[in-house]
């Protein structure tokens, strides 16, 4: 087993996530960077945005643009059932704070998993390309991963292939 270290961990060297539910997948987040959950709102939809970005949420009079995981970890995008929630984080993304909501199909609870628990994502063997996985944990004989947030939006700013888009020219 590789021990992953922990950063932004406890001083005793503990990880505090809040567990949800994405598809047939368990999640963890890092509990820091959860601002808030949410039941699901009215998301107006951007016109030629990529499928990753749902749209955009009003959240008390900020505009947050809404995210949906399911598409750069490879997940069918099954509609979103009674039990779904919008968490509302703040993330680092491209160098700078960045507010930012995500889907999930339900929202669990906030835990605590010991630094030693944490595992590296082995190279095969999971439905999840390895480098948006920040690392796993063998919890009661359920694994629970721990998506690299960052990796993933940023990623997915980059566009196909990685490369990043340009800023649209207006004309007059």
């Amino acid at each position: 087993m590789t021990v992953i270290p922990v950063p932004h961990a406890t001083t005793s060297g503990s990880l505090d996530v809040v567990t949800l539910q994405l598809g047939r997948d368990a999640l963890a987040i890092r509990a820091q960077v959860l601002r808030e959950v949410l039941e699901p709102v009215a998301v107006a939809r951007v016109p030629g945005a990529p499928e990753f970005c749902r749209g955009l949420v009003n959240v008390r009079g900020t505009v947050v643009p809404l995210a949906d995981l399911r598409v750069p970890l490879r997940m069918p995008r099954d509609p979103l059932g009674p039990d779904a929630r919008i968490l509302v984080l703040d993330l680092p993304l491209a160098g700078r704070p960045a507010v930012v909501g995500i889907v999930a199909d339900a929202v669990h609870e906030v835990m605590r998993i010991e630094g030693d628990a944490l595992q590296a994502v082995p190279a095969v063997g999971t439905s999840w390309p390895p480098d948006m996985v920040e690392c796993m944990v063998n919890i009661g004989g359920s694994v629970l991963m721990i998506p690299d947030l960052p990796a993933i939006f940023d990623s997915q700013r980059a566009g196909p292939g990685g490369a990043r888009p340009t800023p649209r020219s207006h004309t007059s």
